[in-house]
């Protein structure tokens, strides 16, 4: 960053910074679902990322709390939650376009009309289409959770990236990571213990029991029979 304090500064000044990506995008092959998922339902569902400010009432056609959940793989459990609270309306960002066209498959033969997806870097999402306060929950699980330390600058949960999510979620909303990867659980912790206008809503500790609204995934089912604990980490926006 050299002289300038952050990229709003460098960017101010005509200067580009280029960014660590938190992800590497796997293109993989479409299967013939997918790719008729997206053809059918991505007209109605899909979100094209433009870098302007969404509407987010006109998006969904009415007024209710926002959930967006960045990193959903391929769908299953944003799909479930969107389905089990009709009440909430859903984003999902995802950079895997087999993900993407596999919980669009699922809504669409759900039915579902409160869930949107986006296929772009979430980073840009929050910081150019998602209005100050417009959120009331902010889900982040079982990110890539680099764990070789000379990496650790590509986790996306940094200092910054957890002011840019403070921003965005309303006064009370939350901030829900989940991971399998104890190490990270810590340095997670570590960084939102030490984020300003959070409350960590933990009773003891760090972390809180998987709540209701979290489906439980086969991966984490394989994963506890083989011993492996799951973390769940929710921070609320306090100011």
């Amino acid at each position: 960053m050299g002289q300038y304090k952050n990229e709003q500064e460098a960017a101010a000044a005509g200067v580009y910074i280029s960014k660590v990506k938190s992800f590497v995008k796997r293109e993989g092959r479409l299967t013939k679902g997918q790719a008729k998922a997206l053809e059918d339902f991505w007209p109605t569902m899909g979100i094209e990322y433009s870098g302007e400010l969404l509407d987010l009432e006109q998006v969904f056609g009415r007024r209710a709390p926002v959930v967006l959940e960045i990193g959903f793989g391929m769908g299953k459990s944003l799909v479930e939650m969107a389905a089990n609270a009709p009440d909430q309306d859903f984003i999902g960002i995802e950079v895997h376009r087999p993900g993407v066209g596999a919980a669009l498959s699922e809504a669409g033969e759900r039915g579902l009309t409160n869930l949107r997806v986006m296929e772009h870097d979430a980073v840009e999402v929050l910081n150019n289409m998602l209005a100050p306060e417009s959120l009331s929950r902010l889900q982040l699980y079982f990110p890539d959770p680099w764990h070789k330390k000379r990496h650790h600058k590509r986790r996306i949960v940094q200092a910054d990236f957890a002011q840019t999510v403070r921003s965005k979620l309303a006064i009370g909303g939350h901030f829900h990571m989940a991971t399998d990867w104890e190490n990270y659980a810590q340095y997670m912790a570590e960084v939102m213990n030490a984020a300003a206008g959070y409350q960590n809503t933990a009773q003891d500790g760090d972390y809180v029991p998987r709540p209701d609204y979290r489906p439980i995934t086969k991966f984490e089912v394989r994963g506890q029979k083989l011993g492996h604990g799951v973390w769940d980490l929710i921070y609320q926006r306090t100011e």
